[in-house]
């Protein structure tokens, strides 16, 4: 099934750079006029630091301290809740079980489950996970996207059709809502990339159901492999992903969007689609493809990966833009908060390391974690004022889903499958918490001019 062709003709190339020149010539702020206006740009401080705009009770993403008006890296740590991450990834692989529920639970209602509650709550997702009677018919695949994110979003608008109360706002219909997107997002997007991968890439279509009893990873790699097939391993590492990317804090892009749209009290599904769209842009969600895009050229021009010389002269070459994509950047390294370490990339590595032997891929392995070792310091020379930087979680997390051999297609889906369980804990406390609507303030640097008849144009 192809989209069909749109009648329209298209736009002159000519006309259509004549009105980008305009638009170019009348819409160009002067960066000098920020800091006259004292802007706070993309909500930041001078230094860096976010801009106070909200209180939660939800996540914390903590990455240095203020002390004497100087910002002061420390070691990340990253909370639900109140718990360390750290803490609970422990906790549950210690016990032998998938995390990712256990997670949801924590972060919707604000303390750990006892083992009925988590029995019950497993339960409850397990009996959502199929979508309803025609949704994946009329939602997916009568009209297979070439995105999957637009697709994801585009099926969750589809979701209010199918709900019998949409636009209400109590928190009973809410936590109804959030509890069915949560369990659906990983059959959604599981279907949105077979779909395409039968409409626009020629393959066969393969959808199979989501079985109770299953993991949210489980059930995942099930869905999305032909043979559904998978190693304990594999659904372990897995689920650490959807637990390290659950919640953020407020301040994040996706969660911040859904508290703006959500303060205009529209509904459930409009601001987790809002949510979703906003996490598909490579500065936020779409990140680990560029990493794997930069570390895939690394490979092809650096002959011994495990030399940190010959690794350090390309990643020079880079940051010189005489190689990669021409910005400068070595992606994965660097973060809005984290200084000196991302607490999700130092678990991530760690499990890696295992899936990395288990694949026969150390070698790879290796030149991860040379880039990790050198790159901060190779950023860093000859600049008069250094940035801490250290991997990110996207710089492994890319890496673990190819090892995983899972499409790339669905890197940023993942996200959002787990990220999903934040953006419904932050609609829900906007509601709560009954702010106003969200509206910052634009200063407007034209002066007032009269209107002129065509006559006087010129």
């Amino acid at each position: 099934m192809q989209a069909e062709q749109s009648a329209n003709p298209e736009i002159d190339a000519a006309v259509l750079k004549g009105y980008a020149d305009q638009i170019r010539a009348t819409g160009k702020i002067e960066p000098a006029l920020y800091e006259k206006y004292n802007v706070k740009r993309g909500l930041r401080n001078s230094d860096g630091t976010g801009v106070l705009v909200g209180l939660t009770c939800i996540g914390s993403v903590h990455g240095y301290v203020i002390s004497e008006s100087e910002k002061v890296p420390v070691q990340g740590q990253l909370l639900y809740r109140g718990i360390d991450v750290n803490d609970l990834v422990r906790g549950f692989q210690g016990e032998k079980r998938f995390g990712f529920e256990e997670c949801a639970y924590l972060l919707l209602f604000g303390e750990l489950p006892k083992a009925d509650q988590l029995k019950g709550w497993n339960e409850l997702l397990g009996s959502y996970r199929r979508l309803p009677d025609g949704f994946k018919e009329s939602a997916i695949i009568r009209a297979p996207g070439k995105d999957l994110m637009n697709s994801i979003a585009r099926a969750v608008l589809m979701a209010y059709i199918y709900d019998p109360a949409p636009d209400k706002l109590d928190i009973e219909t809410t936590l109804r809502q959030s509890i069915e997107l949560i369990a659906q997002f990983p059959t959604i997007a599981a279907y949105a990339y077979q779909a395409k991968a039968h409409y626009h890439m020629g393959q066969s279509l393969m959808m199979r159901y989501p079985e109770k009893g299953k993991s949210t990873a489980e059930n995942f790699l099930m869905l999305i492999r032909e043979d559904g097939m998978y190693t304990q391993l594999e659904a372990e590492l897995l689920d650490l992903c959807l637990v390290l990317h659950a919640e953020h804090g407020g301040g994040n892009n996706s969660a911040f969007t859904t508290h703006v749209v959500t303060s205009s009290f529209t509904d459930s599904y409009a601001a987790i689609a809002a949510a979703t769209l906003a996490l598909k842009g490579p500065r936020h969600g779409g990140a680990n493809l560029r990493v794997m895009r930069q570390m895939r050229e690394i490979k092809e021009n650096v002959e011994h990966w495990d030399n940190e010389g010959e690794v350090a002269d390309y990643l020079t070459k880079i940051l010189a833009k005489k190689a990669g994509d021409g910005t400068g950047l070595i992606y994965g390294l660097g973060h809005a908060v984290y200084t000196l370490s991302d607490p999700r990339a130092n678990m991530l590595h760690e499990k890696a390391r295992d899936l990395a032997k288990a694949k026969g891929r150390e070698e790879e392995m290796k030149l991860y974690e040379v880039v990790e070792k050198i790159g901060p310091e190779i950023f860093n020379r000859n600049r008069a004022k250094p940035r801490d930087l250290c991997a990110n979680v996207d710089f492994y997390s890319g890496f673990v889903y190819d090892m995983l051999n899972i499409p790339l297609d669905l890197y940023t889906p993942i996200f959002a499958i787990s990220r999903v369980v934040g953006w419904c804990a932050h609609r829900i406390e906007e509601l709560l918490n009954g702010g106003p609507i969200i509206r910052p303030a634009y200063k407007a640097i034209f002066e007032q001019r009269p209107y002129k008849p065509m006559t006087e144009r010129m």
